[in-house]
Order: C-alpha cells, then structure tokens, then sequence
C-alpha cells in the first residue's frame, strides 16, 4: 500500500479530529481512511490515535510521529513545486495566512489583479490575528506584522516599515486634554490591543533611551479594527498602525499625540514581514505573491 497515501490520511485525521470529515474531503469510503490509518499503525507496530464512539485523539507517540508525517509531506510538496516551478507560470494552490484587518484593506484588493495575471494559481486565505505555525498548518506564506521572527529555517521578507501612532479623536482631546510628556498617559483612558500575554505598558523612545509606561483603559480587543472604531467614537487613547489610520489622520478624524516619541508596546525594531520557508525560496507562486504584495504596500505606504 501506498506509504504517502498513509502519512497523509493520518496528517488529515489528526488536523480534522476525524475519519468521516477526512474521507469527505478526499471523496472516498470512510472505511477506507480508517483501512489506511490502521494499515499505519500495524506497520510501525503502535497506536497514533485513541478512538471512541464521540472522538480521536492523537496519543503521545502519534503526536511525535505527526510532526515528522507533516514535515516529510512538506519537502514531497516543495519537491513537486520544484519541479513543476521551473521555466513555468506560478500555478496550483498556495496557502495564505495573515491578519484581518490588514488583509482586507491591502491584501484582498490586490487578489483580482494577481489572479487575472496568473490565471493557473489558486489562493486559500487563512484569516485570523493569531500566529499561524507554518509546518502545522500546511502554511506556504504568512504575513506577519511586529517583529521579525528568527527562526531556524524560516525567511523573513520585509515588505514595509509599521510605524505606530498614538491616536485620539478631537472629540475626546477636547475633554480630557492632550498628554505632554508619557507620564500624561497614566491619566487617560488607553485602549489596547489584546496580546497573548498580560500586556499593560507602552514604551516610548526618544533620544534620551526608552521609557515605559503603565497604561490602563476600558476597553481591550484583539482586532486593531475594533479600537480604531472606539477611538473615532471618542472613548479614548490607543495605539494603533499607520496603515490602518493614515486616512483617518489626513481626514482629520483623528489626531496624534507625543510624536517626537517612537512608540511600541514590546520590540522597537518592527516592520511588516513575509515569511515562508527556506526550502519556499524557489517556488514562483510565493515570489509573485510576495513580489505583488510588496509593490502594492510601497504605493501605498
């Protein structure tokens, strides 16, 4: 029996939590995702997977041995777009992960334009704010905005700067007053943005060194979008990217406040990356998406 139609039945039942889902997906018999997996574990002599009537779960030697599957079912795939790259169009699917907000306002505009340029290449777009795990998640390019992210095997494609600005509407300086000097934030209600840890400063840099600042405020939200929103209604101070409210700026519907200062809530060196693998470097169809993408953001940024 084929050992790759085995890894990759295993690799789906693990990613979907189930053989019914799998077999649906590939257009097969359950029974016959169920005959591949089994066939699997009698081979290597050990249960991947706990079974019930309700579940499956991946036992502690199935998990191990998932991460090698995925990582042998990557290079087949880079080998195959290898192959199938040289002297040719980009052409078949490429997997997208990247923000919401950012994706809608730079990515999305410019998918039309890619398509009808290549007309062979198919887009999945995986939208969320969270970090997406390229290996696990089958992921061929990630977009990702903050700092760089060195890892082993990875590249990181700057595409643009990501300056950040703290923002306030006119209605709600008008009220509470305009912070002078980064002890004034101490006073004011600074919205922020939900990150994974308890994140409760901003840090603020000028040529005298960096200086942080404890913040609080009424509202935190793990979408930039729901805090330009809240700032434009006037309820209070936020921290937010200049490619999410340069028009906001320029209409005048927001003001920024201590810009002599370089502001950040963590890192202060942060940009607006692509990253994909190593072994990507080659692949046309992450270059022309890459490529597109980064002429788009220096048009307009």
């Amino acid at each position: 029996m084929d050992r790759f139609a085995e890894l990759k039945a295993f690799c789906l039942v693990v990613n979907h939590g189930g053989f019914s889902v799998v077999a649906r997906q590939l257009g097969v018999a359950t029974s016959s995702v169920t005959r591949l997996v089994d066939t699997l574990e009698e081979r290597i002599g050990t249960p991947l997977l706990n079974r019930s009537t309700r579940s499956v779960t991946v036992t502690d030697t199935g998990r191990a041995y998932f991460q090698q599957a995925m990582q042998i079912l990557s290079a087949l795939d880079d080998a195959d777009d290898a192959a199938s790259d040289h002297g040719r169009a980009p052409r078949g699917l490429l997997r997208v992960a990247a923000p919401i907000t950012f994706s809608g306002m730079y990515i999305a505009p410019m998918l039309p334009a890619l398509l009808q340029r290549y007309p062979a290449l198919e887009i999945e777009m995986r939208l969320s704010d969270a970090v997406a795990n390229l290996v696990d998640e089958s992921i061929d390019v990630a977009i990702r905005i903050g700092a760089a992210d060195q890892q082993p095997n990875l590249i990181a494609r700057k595409l643009a700067e990501h300056p950040r600005w703290i923002c306030a509407s006119p209605s709600y300086l008008k009220a509470h007053g305009k912070p002078m000097i980064p002890a004034d934030l101490t006073r004011h209600n600074c919205l922020q943005f939900a990150y994974s840890g308890s994140q409760q400063s901003w840090r603020l840099q000028s040529a005298d060194g960096i200086e942080e600042i404890p913040i609080k405020g009424s509202l935190h939200a793990n979408n930039s979008e729901v805090l330009r929103q809240a700032v434009l209604g006037g309820v209070g101070l936020a921290l937010l990217p200049d490619w999410l409210v340069r028009k906001d700026i320029e209409a005048g519907n927001m003001l920024t406040v201590l810009t002599q200062y370089h502001v950040n809530p963590g890192a202060m060196e942060i940009g607006i990356y692509a990253m994909y693998a190593s072994n990507r470097r080659g692949s046309t169809k992450v270059k022309c998406f890459v490529d597109m993408l980064g002429e788009t953001l220096q048009a307009e940024l």
